[in-house]
């Protein structure tokens, strides 16, 4: 992207362009926590957040699996939709979606372009330039009001507090569970880091509680407390009654809030997922009103669901399973979703996870599930070398059950060998499997090498 002599940028003609032009701003990892930049930008685009409802969602794990349930919950009553979530799996575009659909090509083009000329005037008269993430979340605002929405779904990037996201005020903010990850950033207790993304529930609003520790949870009720928002909790006012694996997915009763919805069929697997459902139910009760939901709609709705790169299978023979888990927490939930819905044996895993994650705890929660571990990197400068991996994979796997292959497409080939090697070794009614994880980029590349996007 070239500057014209007045500073402003030129027009981006195709989402290469486009791409590249967020790309050469402040990456997502280099933070200075403030809203100044986010709201100067957001007040030239005449503050498009304002002008539509909104359910804004925080925690550790499960936002985007909560984010889509609920866009897809809302779209079943007839409400256009604007969903943004992050990271991406395998395009930039997929941040941004309008009626469930992430923006097309033209259509992202177009969202960047509307919103550039604007850039560069923050950029003048700020301390620090507007960063990628910063620059994405206006474009997405700006994209809802053009389109227009009645709802935006919208996913914090990272925190809370100074996540700039946080511009948007919403009628409901939902807080999944949360645990320790981006320590170096939102801080080295689960408290600590509750009271940053306890910053989105805003005066008047609905607070949705996923089940919480009693130190999180202090926290969260503090701050509804403080602001005057009206608190419904996971295990109180909503919740999951049953669950039972089915093919496919799982059959889930859920007690929402203003009534009970009985064996839905849910086609994702693991009691996570059952519990991201019955949040996002009670999120879209809180928004809608005080009747309760139509059970056919709400049947409707969770049988569509969908949730890219979470215990997504994209292969068989071996199969292959997709799963962004990156932290302990996230794996030990797909760890027990595996147990829980299928039988794997042997189980390979294909792990790539970024520098600054806590590998250790990730292996650990994953070592007695796999066979072996084939440890690689993906593409990106963030990624912890492969060597470096290894080093803590012997570890906690010993040497006998570690194999080093840096290259994703040599590790995701290699895996595929043991795993049907192995097949039938033990569980005769088992089949031998490869779950790729450890980070979003890790599966998103893989998921670009065996077809991409379906």
């Amino acid at each position: 992207m070239t500057e014209t002599p007045d500073s402003a940028p030129r027009a981006a003609e195709t989402f290469a362009e486009a791409e590249d032009a967020l790309l050469s701003r402040w990456p997502e990892t280099r933070l200075e926590p403030s809203l100044d930049r986010i709201r100067a930008f957001t007040e030239l685009l005449g503050d498009p957040q304002r002008t539509y409802r909104s359910i804004h969602l925080t925690g550790t794990n499960g936002k985007t699996s909560t984010a889509r349930m609920v866009d897809t919950l809302l779209r079943a009553h007839d409400l256009r939709t604007g969903r943004f979530t992050s990271p991406h799996v395998e395009r930039m575009n997929e941040r941004i979606s309008v009626d469930g659909e992430p923006l097309d090509d033209e259509a992202f083009v177009r969202a960047f372009n509307d919103v550039a000329p604007y850039t560069h005037l923050v950029d003048a008269s700020e301390a620090h330039p507007l960063s990628f993430f910063e620059t994405v979340v206006g474009m997405a605002y700006a994209a809802f009001a053009d389109a227009p929405v009645d709802v935006a779904v919208v996913e914090v990037g990272m925190g809370g507090s100074w996540d700039a996201t946080n511009v948007i005020d919403a009628d409901v903010a939902v807080v999944t569970p949360i645990a320790l990850d981006h320590a170096s950033y939102l801080g080295t207790t689960a408290a600590a880091i509750a009271q940053e993304k306890a910053g989105i529930i805003k005066a008047g609003s609905v607070a949705v509680l996923a089940q919480q520790t009693a130190e999180v949870a202090e926290v969260l009720l503090r701050r509804a407390a403080e602001v005057g928002a009206t608190v419904v909790r996971e295990g109180m006012e909503f919740d999951v009654v049953t669950r039972v694996p089915a093919v496919g997915g799982q059959s889930v009763t859920i007690r929402g809030l203003r009534g009970q919805y009985d064996e839905l069929f849910l086609p994702l697997y693991g009691a996570h997922q059952a519990q991201n459902a019955a949040t996002a139910l009670a999120a879209v009760e809180s928004l809608i009103g005080d009747q309760p939901l139509a059970d056919e709609v709400v049947r409707q709705a969770f049988a569509e669901s969908t949730s890219p790169g979470r215990l997504e299978i994209v292969r068989r023979s071996p199969t292959i399973v997709l799963d962004a888990a990156h932290n302990p927490a996230g794996a030990e939930a797909t760890a027990a979703a595996l147990e829980d819905s299928f039988r794997f044996d042997p189980l390979i895993g294909v792990i790539g996870v970024m520098g600054d994650k806590d590998a250790e705890g990730l292996l650990a929660a994953f070592e007695p599930h796999l066979a072996h571990v084939v440890v690689t990197q993906n593409s990106t400068d963030r990624a912890m070398p492969a060597d470096q991996l290894a080093d803590t994979a012997v570890g906690v796997f010993g040497e006998d059950r570690v194999t080093v292959m840096p290259r994703l497409s040599d590790a995701l080939d290699h895996a595929a060998w043991l795993a049907e090697a192995g097949a039938g070794a033990g569980d005769p009614l088992g089949s031998g499997a490869v779950l790729v994880t450890g980070s979003v980029v890790t599966v998103g590349e893989a998921r670009s090498l065996l077809g991409g996007r379906r």
